[in-house]
């Protein structure tokens, strides 16, 4: 489970949902989420509990049945095993959480540029092809943007931090893209700890791609093979 992280689990669930908005229910997304944080705080636990109370009165579902229900449709999906199941409502299922990234994204990407595409035409914009190409070019760049608030959103969750973000921090972000997964670029940040620097760090420094002498630098691919110290053995 050391390999996974919310990013990868919350992603492949909202791809899923965007393939079939037919399935999905707000209660499908608490019960998933819940249990992606739970497992958070557990430390990435392989497997673990996970109470059906507890999730019913987190999340807001006032029956048992109820969550059972929806429960039972994401070990169908696939984003949940079941490793023991509960007695009752007063027990806790055993669980493990199963990880199903897509390729970067596909569905939401698709949706946003359907949605982007249709505030377009809204506005009245010219179909010749000259605009088609700079629309085009605002769409790629309104993902990227959302993208990259995503990410941001992460770091803060891991960091404790309030960052902003900056736009000049999103060509060097989509330069890494072209190298490393958003997966990957979670664990590096969740290795970085005072032994690899000891200063505290933001993503602008983070992404860089140069260093204040102007040699190329990686710190995103140090950081993947770096071994916090609170995981030495």
């Amino acid at each position: 489970m050391s390999s996974m992280n919310s990013y990868d689990l919350s992603r492949g669930f909202i791809n899923f949902a965007f393939d079939n908005p037919e399935k999905i229910s707000p209660n499908h997304y608490a019960i998933y989420f819940f249990a992606i944080e739970h497992c958070n705080r557990l430390g990435w636990k392989s497997k673990f509990g996970l109470p059906t109370m507890m999730v019913c009165d987190a999340v807001g579902i006032k029956k048992p049945q109820t969550f059972i229900k929806y429960f039972n449709d994401l070990e169908d999906w696939g984003f949940i095993k079941v490793v023991e199941r509960s007695r009752n409502q007063y027990s806790a299922n055993i669980i493990s959480l199963i990880s199903a990234t897509p390729k970067k994204g596909e569905a939401m990407d698709k949706a946003m540029v359907k949605h982007a595409a249709k505030q377009g035409a809204s506005k009245g914009q010219s179909n010749s092809p000259i605009d088609k190409q700079v629309n085009k070019e605002q769409i790629t760049s309104n993902i990227d943007s959302e993208r990259y608030q995503l990410f941001i959103s992460k770091w803060n969750a891991i960091k404790g931090t309030k960052y902003k973000g900056s736009k000049n921090d999103i060509n060097n972000f989509k330069f890494w893209l072209d190298t490393y997964s958003p997966a990957e670029i979670i664990k590096a940040i969740e290795n970085h700890d005072d032994t690899f620097w000891a200063e505290s760090i933001n993503p602008q420094w983070l992404f860089r791609t140069k260093d204040t002498k102007g040699q190329p630098v990686d710190y995103i691919g140090q950081l993947l093979n770096h071994k916090p110290k609170n995981k030495m053995i």
